[in-house]
């Protein structure tokens, strides 16, 4: 049986340019991405941006908080909309992954999907099962992962976890399970294909895991090396037997 490569999702600070930056957006597009992953935030005026950490170096080269500054404050400072890059992604056909870092990000990040129809080119990550319900009740049309608690891994058994992980997913109606790669093995993703929830696994740089992921069925792999995630997919499909 032919298995599928997964999609090569490519995180924020791509071949190691700065994160959160058009460069590294384009970069992403042009070794091919199949997603392109964004942080994202917002301004105390209710502008989505792009930006991991509440804190920003501004003009004055001072932190900054992004959630008490209005954009106009922070714009000197490079900080980039999410309305800066989607006609990018738009144009590039890709799919760019949401990461919330926070409740308030659901709001515009909603409307920019809409505003753009990117409905199919779009979903949200970031969420565990706190936000990833306000976002169902919110936006129901509009797609998320449930990003796994860690700490249910730290204090629970590994299959209690599992188990636990994959009914928050489906009681906050998501369509698949984001992980941290470090927490991943097998069982896992068997658990979840059997019910119907595609597993993404963040963020891989050793191209053995990735290989190794891919063969174990991942639906989606993140990584900064969009470059060797590549070359692991054309050595991948080179092994898949011919039809």
């Amino acid at each position: 049986m032919t298995r599928r490569f997964p999609l090569i999702t490519a995180h924020a600070g791509s071949m190691n340019f700065p994160a959160h930056t058009l460069r590294s957006i384009e970069i992403g597009i042009e070794l091919g991405a199949d997603v392109i992953e964004e942080d994202i935030r917002v301004t105390k005026d209710g502008v989505a941006v792009l930006a991991h950490d509440n804190e920003w170096l501004t003009g004055e080269r001072l932190n900054g908080n992004i959630a008490e500054m209005t954009y106009a404050e922070l714009k000197s400072t490079g900080l980039l909309r999410l309305e800066d890059i989607l006609p990018i992604v738009l144009a590039s056909g890709k799919i760019i992954n949401l990461d919330l870092k926070v409740d308030a990000a659901i709001e515009p990040a909603a409307a920019l999907i809409r505003k753009f129809d990117l409905s199919q080119q779009a979903f949200f990550s970031g969420c565990e099962l706190e936000r990833a319900v306000l976002a169902e009740k919110r936006h129901p049309d509009i797609r998320r992962l449930l990003n796994t608690d860690v700490e249910l891994f730290k204090t629970l058994p590994y299959r209690e976890a599992m188990v636990q992980t994959c009914a928050d997913a489906q009681a906050a109606s998501c369509f698949g399970v984001n992980i941290f790669h470090g927490l991943l093995n097998q069982e896992f993703i068997e658990f979840a294909a059997a019910l119907e929830l595609p597993v993404y696994a963040w963020t891989v740089e050793d191209e053995g895991m990735m290989h190794q992921y891919a063969e174990w069925g991942v639906h989606s792999i993140t990584t900064r090396n969009v470059e060797a995630l590549v070359r692991v997919k054309q050595a991948f499909q080179l092994q898949q037997p011919t039809v």
